[in-house]
């Protein structure tokens, strides 16, 4: 993965104290790590980059919209995102990034790229299962949703004595009977 330089911050240059950062990220940001999941995306991330004496406090805040596919009908949709995630670098021997919410870098860098911390924090702000709200609400008039409704399961047929089971079990319910 190529590090893009305006994501890149050289810390060494600046005072300490509150450092305000903003990015305005669409789907070129997300070409460079091969992620397509998106139909396009328009997410603003706003960073507080403290920097103090021995250490460093990032403070990430995204808000926008990505559009998706919805996972039932296909539809494409504006799902909202938001999210928030702390970051503090501190300075070591080694580099070591193995605990998500400390970043230790070695005494001699000056400068942090945050384009990884960016890109997943908008990736994890999407939920699992994207629904299209029209769904949610009975609004979406889809052919999708009419082929599912008419292939989903009928009722339940009622047998002579009262018990209720599935047209579908009783050809192997025969087999079993057949047997003895």
């Amino acid at each position: 993965m190529i590090q893009l330089k305006e994501y890149t911050i050289p810390f060494v240059g600046l005072k300490q104290g509150l450092h305000q950062f903003e990015y305005q990220i669409d789907n070129t940001f997300f070409e460079h790590f091969e992620y397509d999941e998106f139909n396009s995306s328009a997410v603003k991330v706003d960073m507080e980059f403290n920097k103090k004496t021995t250490l460093l406090e990032l403070q990430f805040k995204a808000t926008g919209t990505v559009n998706v596919n919805c996972d039932l009908t296909n539809e494409p949709f504006d799902l909202p995102i938001k999210n928030e995630f702390f970051l503090v670098v501190k300075f070591g021997d080694e580099y070591n990034d193995e605990n998500e919410e400390l970043l230790i870098i070695p005494h001699g860098e000056y400068e942090v790229n945050v384009q990884q911390y960016i890109y997943e924090l908008i990736v994890l702000a999407i939920p699992s299962k994207r629904v299209h709200p029209g769904v949610e609400n009975g609004t979406l008039q889809s052919d999708i949703l009419k082929k599912l409704e008419e292939l989903s399961p009928k009722e339940k047929t009622n047998v002579n004595n009262n018990e209720e089971t599935d047209p579908r079990w009783d050809k192997l319910k025969n087999l079993l009977n057949d047997k003895q």
